[in-house]
This record gives structure tokens, C-alpha cells and sequence, in this order.
């Protein structure tokens, strides 16, 4: 017994061997470019996770995929331009989800199909300038895939604004916008402008894909919105626990991925969606094990589930017309 426990301590780490172990895992915050990263990553991550509720519950998932696309055109020409890139991806995104809106309310036309026309055309826009002016394309690199390490003091400050507005907006306007969102016409009996909440929304949602675009790239923002939301969708039926889930989802998410890939070497965003994949498959498993949990059989052919929320003798009835 004694030679066990001293082969167990001669396993422990000495303390010097702790403190370096420990030093390690806070050297990345050592560098103000990753202390930087980290909070821009948590910023993006929230917001995307509060604002995907929204549109999973919608069933809209296709419009964040969409968005990034449209303002990638927008981006491009601005950057050609002269312009300042936000202020280009801004316009063509605000101008995107207008017109988005516009189509859908006058014409026949589903929301998901306005999308893809106007937005493919926006990202075909951005491929064509980019192909005729090939002494621009690795800069781009970075608006595609990302390139949270590069952050600016300009883009964390575009960040957090859009993070407040769309914070500000969500609390202000969430009886109207789940309104509007779930049962349209019953929301403008009551006198709600359901066009101007759908217009207002799209547009807070161009915002935070235009903020985010910079750090996690066009090509997975749309995974990076999606991702929280479904992931807390399989952990509750409550809307308000689901805005917390999902935005928490998001911050934990964006920050393990983006301290992960510091050790990896790996890239940033698409590490952060990798994670917030693996956070689905978590998400998904626990609903499975928990379903599983509530089922059970009262006869050989006879199986269902239900939550065992209460307490004291219950009856289940069945087509056979036992019971127990």
C-alpha cells in the first residue's frame, strides 16, 4: 500500500513543473493581439447566438448564409474603390436585405428563394472584381475565411457597437419581432407594422454579419449564427432559456475555439465552428440519452415516452384498453 501511494506521488507534477504547465496555458494571453482576439470572439459569438434563436425558429437558417454572401460583393467594390470596407459591405448589405424584404412582401415568392437571386448575385459581383483585378486577391483571403489574429482597433470598435444595438434591439423589441415572426397576420390586426419590424431585423442582422465577416469569414458566418441556436433548441423547449442557452453556447464556443487554435496552429474561425459543431453533436446526444430516459414499455408492443414531472400514482391508458 505504501509503495502504491508513492508511485501515485511520484506521478504528480512537482511545483515547479505545475507553474510551467500553468504558464503555458496563459501564454497566449501574454500578447495584446490574442487578448484582442479572444474578446472580439466572444463579442461575435454572442451576438451571433442570440440572433440565431431568431432565425432557426423562423426556419430562416438559409438568410445567414446569404447575408454574408451579399455583403462580400459590397466589400469587394468598396475595397476597389477606396472606400472604407465597412461602409461599402454596409450599403450593399442594407440594400441586400431591403430588397430582400421588398420581393418577398409584393411578389409570390418565398423569403428563401429572394435570398438566394439577390444574394448569389451580390457574391458573383465580388468573384467578378476580384477575377479582373487579380493583384487584389489575397486580401480577400482574409474577408473569406477570416482573420481574427488581424484585427484592428476600427473593427472591435465596429463590434461592440453592433453588439449593443443589436442587444438593445432584441430587448425593446421582442414581444413585437416574436410576434411578427410566428404569426404575421394576427400581428397586424393588432396594429403591429410587421414590414418594418421584418425590415429592421434584417438589417440588424446585415449588421452583424458585416461585424463579423472580418473575423470568422463569409464562407462560415453562417455556421457560426446556426450552430448555438440549434444546439440549444435540443436542450429546451423554453423560448427565454433558449436565448440564454444559445448565447452562451456562442461565447463558450468562440472562446475555446479561438484559445484552441493558438495551440493547434490552426485557423481561427473555422476552428470556432468546429466547435460550435461539436457542441450540436453534445446538444444532440444529451436529447437522445434524456428521450431514452423517459421511455418505457408497459407490454411487449406497446412503447412511449413522456417527462415524469409530477409525483404520485398516474394511468396510462392505451388502444388495448389496459392499464397500469
Amino acid at each position: 500500500m505504501i509503495l502504491l501511494l508513492l508511485l501515485l506521488l511520484s506521478l504528480l507534477p512537482t511545483h515547479t513543473t505545475a507553474l510551467l504547465f500553468l504558464e503555458s496555458l496563459l501564454e497566449p494571453f501574454t500578447y495584446e493581439f490574442f487578448t484582442n482576439a479572444i474578446l472580439v470572439s466572444i463579442l461575435v459569438g454572442g451576438v451571433c447566438g442570440l440572433m440565431g434563436v431568431y432565425i432557426v425558429l423562423r426556419g430562416m437558417s438559409y438568410i445567414g448564409h446569404g447575408m454574408s454572401h451579399a455583403v462580400f460583393g459590397g466589400a469587394v467594390v468598396s475595397y476597389i474603390a477606396g472606400f472604407n470596407f465597412y461602409l461599402g459591405a454596409a450599403v450593399w448589405g442594407f440594400v441586400s436585405a431591403y430588397l430582400i424584404n421588398e420581393i418577398t412582401r409584393r411578389n409570390k415568392i418565398k423569403a428563401d428563394a429572394a435570398i438566394g437571386v439577390v444574394t448569389t448575385a451580390g457574391f458573383a459581383i465580388g468573384v467578378l472584381l476580384i477575377s479582373t483585378t487579380r493583384s487584389y486577391t489575397r486580401n480577400f483571403e482574409a474577408l473569406l475565411f477570416g482573420n481574427i489574429l488581424g484585427i484592428t482597433d476600427q473593427d472591435l470598435a465596429v463590434i461592440m457597437l453592433v453588439t449593443c444595438v443589436t442587444a438593445f434591439f432584441i430587448f425593446f423589441y421582442q414581444k413585437r419581432l416574436l410576434f411578427t415572426l410566428f404569426d404575421k397576420e394576427t400581428a397586424k390586426v393588432y396594429g403591429i407594422r410587421t414590414d418594418m419590424v421584418e425590415l429592421f431585423f434584417s438589417l440588424i442582422l446585415a449588421a452583424v454579419v458585416i461585424a463579423s465577416m472580418s473575423s470568422v469569414g463569409v464562407t462560415l458566418i453562417a455556421a457560426a449564427i446556426v450552430a448555438p441556436a440549434i444546439s440549444a433548441r435540443m436542450l429546451t423547449n423554453n423560448f427565454m432559456k433558449m436565448v440564454v442557452a444559445s448565447t452562451i453556447i456562442g461565447i463558450l464556443t468562440a472562446f475555446l475555439g479561438m484559445y484552441s487554435s493558438y495551440f493547434l496552429d490552426s485557423a481561427s474561425g473555422a476552428t470556432i465552428v468546429l466547435f460550435g459543431t461539436a457542441a450540436f453533436g453534445v446538444s444532440s446526444l444529451y436529447a437522445y440519452i434524456r428521450k431514452l430516459h423517459q421511455t418505457h414499455s408497459h407490454e411487449k408492443y406497446i412503447r412511449h415516452s413522456h417527462p415524469h414531472v409530477h409525483a404520485g400514482e398516474h394511468l396510462h391508458k392505451h388502444r388495448s384498453g389496459r392499464s397500469s
